[in-house]
């Protein structure tokens, strides 16, 4: 309802203006920047110089032409509603000396990666999961069930099989995290984010030992000094930088503290919430001269959660059957994580067309989980009947019980690393390599145990014997190597009607634990034709071999399986992408058809954000699907998207007779949406939208066969809204005081979290009646909440 009025409101206040832009000789000018003064509205002409664009109407409004290179046009216009005006400009050209100029990219991609603005992130509603992380959960192939968590899963991979990279410098997070509300932050600082590239399968050799997903982020090189700051319920950010005055150093660092203390209160486990997430990062560059630079990349965080539970109370059921679950705890939970991060970076350009760059890293993990909590809980059934005046009361007991969960977990991790990537681009070819060596060391000792007790009676039931209901008692020490080499080379073909573009490589990889040799062909082909210039075809795929790390070797036991071999999976992917208008505005629309057979499978259970390997077994598997995505000015002048997704993966457990079942990823249909808006008349005014559907994924009884996860959950169904108001912006100067001199930008967000308010299940807690069923009791997700948030920029 509210978008179709906003709707209505823009057909009646707004007007079209529409004409070309040409140079003094009458040439067409190619992405010449028309915007409205004042405003966040603008677009780009095309190859034919032709623009248009959406106006406030009914009020004089001034438009700017503007390209490097030429004289700045400004027209002044007022427009009635819905009327259409045309406008032709001429730019003349002008001599203007520019400072130093970053060149991102110069030709058409050539890969199978896609690139995102990373200015959306200043326009999205998020639960303070990661800025970065909730804007690839819009996208086509991935899926995610967790506002709490910035894990995802794409195309029927798990967590652990998505890569991420900062700098060249690969991202790993603490193992010992179990659920969302652990998690804290992520390592991505948005407010230092100068690129985002990802890629959902199919990605080139040069890109690591994983199966799903590659996710590629560039950190800022300052070229002036600046900085950023927010404050909301959740947390507060603060982000600086600036350069030298010969500009030889650089720096850009952030420090950001988060606290879901607020969301949580949502959640049917009601105590004492105290979780508190810090860390800061910077990111240093010198350069010594034109052919030679270093930069330093360090991250420091430490994230605490303390719980003291007290109660909970959750309704579940059907219409015809109603239960309820009510829990009394004592004793509490408290974990830290604390993680750090180095990396040094020397690089070297001889020429224009050789870079060869060397990288050392260290990352430190240092992770305690403990917990002491018993519950007793009473199981009752509800009066289903709506019409009798008991509706929704208990009628019934038909469960008693207690449980008592202990953990006493701990876990170091270090990983060094040292690195050699080099890249030569001549004119047909460019060519990259690669050489890491890296140790890794694990410490791990656990000691979790679970006891149960129904009707006065434990299980499982001994007799006069009390047993545990599970026990995971482990202390392990691990140290291996890696050596993983690589190189591909991405070159052109020739074509008689069109341009052709093809990249070959490959990857190699030992881990010493294993003894395991492993090698990865990838290649990928862009074709881009001459009898349509808005369309592209790309067809990729390859091998893709992932070791274990450390937490495929341990089963639900604690027993390691170092005969554990690295999981394979044989991908390809074939895609289009087609550029068309739609009323009078540029659109976009991708799809991607894949296919993956994967063998050597270990097969897991998924609990929350839990991964809980079963290395004893193997499986083979495969996912097949369609991602599609439409992106553009769907509201002129601001782009937005919806992503949808069809997929489907199964895998057969070998020699367990069962055949092929869902594996726990298995989400048949995904739907997400990130929307954007403006008030007609007066753009400092926002909308800005992230809606999710993602359909059933399977889960089952803790502790049980593989074979029996075939339960599905209920749909994640979520909308977050977001309404912004600018206060200061570069161009409003007539609202500055003296206070504000230094400031840019400033706008105040409220943010509408779960605005449909649907509970959500991420889990489920097993209790058991008086004849020893056992209940699912759903573990609810957060309920609809409001954040206000300030930024600032200066």
């Amino acid at each position: 309802m509210l978008l179709s009025a906003a709707g209505g409101r823009a057909q009646s206040n707004n007007a079209t203006l529409l004409g070309r832009v040409t140079d003094e000789t009458g040439t067409p000018l190619d992405l010449v920047n028309i915007s409205v003064k004042n405003a966040a509205i603008g677009t780009a002409s095309n190859r034919n110089g032709e623009y248009l664009l959406r106006i406030p109407a009914g009020k004089p409004v001034e438009i700017i032409f503007s390209m490097i290179g030429y004289q700045t046009v400004q027209e002044k216009i007022t427009a009635k509603p819905e009327q259409r005006l045309q406008l032709n400009v001429t730019l003349r050209h002008t001599d203007q000396k520019i400072g130093e100029v970053q060149v991102t990219q110069h030709r058409r991609n050539r890969t199978n990666i896609n690139r995102i603005d990373p200015r959306y992130l200043n326009n999205l509603t998020d639960a303070g999961t990661g800025g970065v992380e909730a804007l690839i959960k819009t996208l086509p192939g991935v899926s995610a069930n967790n506002e709490l968590s910035s894990q995802y899963s794409v195309r029927g991979g798990n967590f652990d099989e998505n890569l991420v990279y900062v700098n060249d410098i690969e991202v790993y997070r603490p193992l010992l995290i179990r659920a969302g509300q652990q998690e804290g932050m992520s390592f991505i600082n948005s407010d230092m984010v100068s690129s985002i590239e990802f890629s959902a399968g199919g990605f080139d050799a040069k890109y690591g030992d994983k199966m799903s997903s590659v996710l590629d982020i560039k950190y800022r090189k300052p070229t002036k000094y600046g900085g950023s700051a927010s404050a909301s319920l959740l947390g507060g950010s603060l982000q600086l930088e600036g350069l030298s005055k010969n500009g030889k150093f650089t720096h850009i660092s952030g420090i950001r503290y988060k606290t879901n203390r607020y969301l949580l209160g949502t959640l049917d486990e009601k105590g004492e919430y105290n979780p508190r997430f810090v860390d800061a990062q910077t990111y240093l560059t010198y350069k010594f001269n034109e052919s030679f630079d270093v930069s330093f990349l360090g991250n420091l965080a430490q994230n605490r959660y303390n719980f003291i539970p007290r109660t909970r109370k959750t309704s579940f059921g059907t219409i015809n059957q109603m239960y309820n679950a009510t829990i009394y705890f004592d004793g509490q939970e408290a974990d830290r994580f604390v993680t750090s991060t180095g990396a040094l970076v020397a690089n070297y350009h001889p020429g224009n067309r050789l870079n060869l760059k060397f990288i050392v890293s260290a990352y430190q993990s240092k992770e305690e989980e403990t917990y002491d909590i018993l519950g007793q809980y009473y199981l009752n059934e509800l009066e289903p009947n709506l019409t009798s005046g008991n509706a929704g009361d208990s009628i019934l007991n038909i469960g008693v019980g207690t449980f008592l969960n202990h953990a006493r977990n701990y876990l170091d991790a270090t990983v060094l690393s040292a690195e050699h990537k080099g890249a030569y681009n001549s004119e047909y070819h460019l060519l990259n390599w690669g050489l890491k060596i890296q140790t890794e060391e694990i410490d791990d000792r656990m000691n979790e145990w679970i006891l149960r007790d129904s009707t006065g009676y434990a299980i499982p039931y001994k007799g006069d014997k009390i047993e545990l209901y599970s026990t995971t008692n482990l202390k392990y020490r691990m140290n291996s190597s890696r050596l993983t080499a690589y190189i591909q080379d991405t070159y052109q073909i020739t074509a008689s009607k069109g341009a052709l573009y093809a990249t070959a490589g490959i990857r190699a990889h030992y881990w010493s634990y294993t003894g395991e040799l492993l090698l990865s062909p990838r290649a990928a082909l862009r074709y881009y034709p001459d009898w349509n210039p808005g369309l592209v075809f790309h067809l990729s795929g390859g091998i893709y071999n992932q070791p274990p790390f450390y937490k495929e070797l341990k089963d639900r036991k604690g027993i390691i399986y170092p005969e554990t071999k690295a999981q394979r999976s044989a991908q390809v992917v074939f895609g289009t992408d087609y550029i068309f208008r739609a009323w009078d505005r540029p659109f976009k629309f991708s799809s991607e058809l894949y296919y993956k057979f994967m063998s050597h499978l270990t097969p897991y259970q998924i609990d929350n954000v839990r991964i809980r390997y079963l290395p004893n077994l193997q499986s083979k598997g495969y996912a097949a699907g369609l991602d599609m995505k439409v992106n553009g000015e769907f509201v002129s002048g601001i782009e937005s998207w919806a992503s949808l997704s069809v997929m489907k993966t199964e895998e057969d457990i070998l020699n367990d007779g069962y055949g092929y079942i869902p594996r726990p990823t298995d989400q048949r249909f995904n739907f997400s949406v990130f929307f954007q808006d403006y008030f007609p008349g007066n753009p400092s005014w926002k909308m800005h939208l992230t809606a999710f559907y993602g359909s059933r994924l399977p889960t089952g009884p803790p502790d049980s066969e593989r074979y029996m996860d075939q339960f599905r959950i209920p749909p994640y169904r979520r909308i977050d809204l977001g309404f912004s108001k600018v206060l200061i912006n570069q161009d409003h100067k007539q609202f500055r005081n003296k206070a504000f001199n230094s400031v840019k930008d400033m706008w105040l967000s409220l943010e509408v979290f779960n605005l449909l308010g649907v509970n959500n299940t991420i889990s489920y807690l097993w209790v058991a009646n008086n004849s020893g069923d056992m209940f699912g009791v759903p573990n609810y997700l957060t309920k609809r909440k409001l954040n206000l948030k300030l930024t600032v920029k200066f």
